[in-house]
């Protein structure tokens, strides 16, 4: 699929559909930053959790959103549209996003979807980790932010002259060279241990 870098996908017909499915993304990235920090002083306030362990589940609950991300968008968002159903399905959460990768309200879910992705982790994180599941979510919540805006940034402005520069350089990779690499988009770690890595090439 070429890049097109205007315009815009429509995904509906239904206008009301449509416009659910962009957002700017100044909206996800406060919601999921306020929960967070609702999470964290919530579960030490009632005692649930203290701040060490906050600290620590905080910790692991980012590590955790950074595997679910590769994962989603390696498995996912980028499945094998081996039926039309399954091209639909693809198209409409990321084709469309690699048809239109400039297109800014679609960097991002729309927040009710999020949001109910979100509560369902929150209950199944519940059962495996009990009281921490303050701490996990929460620092969940704060690496789904952080990935809301490092995409955002990719798509919107130059890269830095800094380290944050390579950020730009692995997600362009995968979006205009080969988009079975560099899945990581707010980190290239699961890239690295995963074996997704881009291929170096020497300069001649």
């Amino acid at each position: 699929m070429k890049p097109n870098h205007k315009g815009q996908a429509q995904i509906f017909q239904n206008p009301v559909l449509e416009r659910l499915t962009r957002t700017h993304i100044a909206l996800p990235i406060s919601i999921f930053i306020v929960i967070a920090i609702g999470l964290i002083y919530y579960g030490i306030t009632y005692s649930f959790i203290n701040v060490l362990e906050a600290i620590s589940f905080f910790l692991l609950g980012w590590l955790i959103f950074s595997l679910i991300e590769y994962c989603a968008h390696r498995f996912v968002f980028h499945m094998d549209t081996d039926t039309p159903m399954k091209e639909r399905i693809q198209y409409t959460f990321h084709g469309n996003h690699h048809e239109y990768p400039k297109d800014k309200e679609r960097l991002a879910m729309p927040p009710i979807v999020s949001l109910f992705i979100a509560s369902f982790f929150f209950f199944v994180f519940k059962l495996i980790f009990g009281q921490f599941v303050f701490g996990v979510v929460a620092g969940m919540l704060f690496g789904y932010a952080l990935y809301l805006f490092v995409h955002y940034a990719v798509h919107a402005y130059a890269p830095p002259k800094n380290f944050l520069k390579q950020l730009w350089i692995h997600h362009s990779i995968h979006h205009y060279k080969d988009p079975n690499v560099a899945y990581g988009v707010s980190s290239p770690l699961w890239d690295y241990i995963l074996g997704t890595m881009p291929k170096r090439t020497n300069a001649k």
